[in-house]
């Protein structure tokens, strides 16, 4: 029997695990990053977590296939990664043949959100369709744009970039350096700064009652959680909220027309409060077409296990 190691390279920790032939998930670990180690201790240790959960299973090192793994940063040809967003590593690094060395396995390289979007294609909310766009919802926007069971990475690795849309004219500078981006104002962040500056003029809401009046400590999750209370001063930010996210996925509709759109990261547990607003405010944004029957808008459902799914399906 043949086996695929998935990897899910994050800035804090490293989700890796062995998938059998049916594609399951038959064993992962969650490691510490540790990127400050420099590139090469840090591939060494995520081969000797490989390595380590192959010998819990009494799987033989030459039955694993290769390797597919998911870093933050932009990716060309699978291999070459352009600028890595959290980690101070140099510009251009080959990690697929960095780790390829190590390994002496077969190792494919794609963007974090990229691979995501892939395993919700293959294995969760997108199976089954053709088409299906993954915006990841959290401290920023990222999306992956999956085609035929193919990955859409772009000429030097930043396609589906959809958090840097521009929906504002000289808008919300957004950590990009830019402004008006998606991101400046549907993101978890683009949240948190538009209920803070609000916070600051109007107290008398049960939002800054459950802050104890302390705002900068304020989560998006806790406007949800207010809102889904009642609380109209967080009401309306979920509006505002849900203005900008139809208003991006209608473009995306317009431009790629995908079978489904399907919503991970922190923000898109906000749910139905969230969601249904969204579906509603669609039709302002999106050609009648796109939103035929049969078009779909879900949440992600593999949550913590979709970069590993999607990284081995980098492999097959």
């Amino acid at each position: 029997m043949k086996y695929i190691a998935g990897v899910d390279i994050g800035g804090t920790n490293t989700k890796i695990g062995i998938l059998d032939e049916e594609g399951d998930i038959i064993i992962k670990k969650s490691i510490k990053t540790l990127s400050l180690d420099g590139v090469e201790k840090t591939m060494m240790r995520i081969w000797e977590t490989i390595c380590e959960l192959l010998r819990e299973k009494n799987i033989n090192i030459d039955n694993l296939e290769g390797i597919g793994m998911g870093i933050p940063g932009p990716v060309k040809n699978q291999e070459i990664v352009g600028f890595f967003a959290n980690f101070p590593w140099e510009k251009n690094l080959n990690i697929a043949e960095i780790f390829k060395n190590i390994s002496g396995k077969i190792t494919k390289v794609e963007n974090d959100v990229n691979v995501i979007a892939l395993g919700e294609a293959k294995h969760g909310a997108g199976k089954g369709s053709k088409s299906s766009v993954t915006i990841a919802l959290g401290t920023g926007i990222g999306g992956g744009i999956c085609i035929e069971g193919k990955i859409i990475s772009g000429f030097s690795g930043a396609g589906g970039e959809v958090g840097h849309m521009k929906l504002v004219k000289d808008g919300k500078l957004c950590g990009c350096g830019q402004r008006g981006c998606f991101e400046a104002y549907a993101s978890a962040t683009g949240i948190e700064r538009e209920a803070i500056s609000r916070l600051k003029v109007n107290k008398t809401n049960e939002l800054y009652k459950k802050l104890n009046g302390q705002i900068d400590k304020l989560e998006a999750k806790d406007v949800f959680e207010c809102a889904k209370e009642g609380d109209k001063f967080s009401l309306d930010i979920v509006e505002y909220e849900s203005e900008y996210l139809a208003m991006g996925i209608g473009n995306i509709l317009n431009l790629i027309n995908p079978e489904k759109i399907i919503l991970s990261g922190g923000v898109s547990l906000a749910g139905d409060i969230l969601l249904d607003r969204v579906k509603e405010k669609l039709p302002k944004y999106a050609m009648g077409v796109t939103l035929q029957d049969g078009f779909k808008i879900e949440i992600g459902i593999l949550e913590e296990n979709a970069g590993i799914y999607g990284a081995a399906a980098l492999i097959g």
